[in-house]
């Protein structure tokens, strides 16, 4: 939602929206790694450009 990763992943994926945000969401509360995950692929969209 603020970086526009979930969007762009979904429409890379051809998965729902709302699965990736609970899927980053739940890696964050889980595992910890939603946060670097979310921000490496971040950066991964921005080079795509």
């Amino acid at each position: 939602m603020i970086l526009g990763v979930a969007e762009w992943l979904s429409g890379k994926l051809g998965w729902d929206v709302k699965l990736i945000r609970i899927a980053f969401v739940v890696s964050a509360l889980f595992f910890g790694t939603g946060i670097g995950l979310y921000l490496i692929l971040w950066v991964v969209k921005l080079l795509s450009k």
